[in-house]
């Protein structure tokens, strides 16, 4: 019997073996990267916590604008909600994006076997990470100043993340399309815009009913609209806001899954 005949070794045990991981495995990874840079980022928290913050407490505080019977807080809370979803998946995310594409961080990315809507996929999926972390700091300081929230659960979270879908798909499909600069203005602009004629502080019965019959298709206004009907005054399930909100998602996910460059 040959001497090394008992430490023989079968061939191709350590082979390598290339080829992509798992689609889920890639979504979930690149997910963890997303949310681990979001949080990292001194900018983005300023416009994702701080602003909605103050907001939330100044006007609450303080008799600024005209909110209604009851207190302010319970008109504020809901609005101060539909901007928190939309700082962190609209302008948040279409900054960054913008300025990933333009250092050529997402070139790199799609050399990889990560596809378009793949990508889009574990943007979403971070920013819904960081909304979670986002609205429960919100609630909290709401409580403290207040707020008696009614309504159904469910409906609520459907509200968000139907409205998250939304703005990420707009979002992405800025970043994807315009220059970092463009998109830096662009978003920023469109926050503050929405921000006021949004119905986010401000009630949309305060508008012209020409200009309220536009506002009320906007996202920002579906979703400030049925956060207030459910958390303020106890509606059932805000069938009208979830439809416009379900149509910007599939209009917004859509063109950014047709239309987004990597470059």
């Amino acid at each position: 019997m040959s001497a090394d005949a008992g430490t023989s070794t079968n061939t191709g045990t350590f082979t390598p073996k290339p080829g992509a991981a798992p689609l889920g495995r890639m979504i979930r990874a690149q997910a963890a990267l997303e949310t681990r840079m979001l949080l990292r980022n001194g900018e983005q928290l300023l416009l994702t916590v701080v602003i909605p913050t103050l907001l939330l407490v100044l006007f609450s505080s303080v008799d600024i604008v005209d909110t209604g019977e009851g207190k302010a807080v319970d008109f504020l809370a809901p609005g101060i909600l539909a901007l928190a979803v939309l700082s962190t998946a609209f302008t948040g995310q279409a900054i960054a994006t913008g300025f990933e594409r333009r250092y050529g961080v997402l070139k790199r990315l799609g050399a990889s076997p990560l596809p378009r809507w793949g990508l889009m996929t574990a943007k979403t999926c971070s920013v819904l990470v960081t909304e979670v972390l986002q609205i429960a700091l919100l609630t909290v300081i709401a409580f403290a100043l207040g707020w008696s929230p009614h309504g159904n659960p469910f409906a609520v979270v459907l509200l968000l993340v139907l409205g998250t879908a939304a703005f990420s798909g707009l979002g992405l499909l800025m970043a994807g399309t315009l220059k970092a600069e463009a998109t830096l203005a662009a978003a920023n602009l469109v926050f503050l815009l929405l921000l006021v004629g949004g119905g986010v502080i401000v009630s949309l019965d305060k508008f012209p009913a020409a200009a309220r019959s536009v506002l009320d298709l906007l996202p920002i206004s579906a979703l400030s609209g049925g956060l207030r009907d459910v958390l303020q005054h106890g509606a059932g399930m805000p069938w009208a806001d979830l439809g416009v909100l379900a149509a910007w998602a599939v209009l917004g996910l859509g063109a950014a899954a047709r239309f987004f460059r990597w470059e």
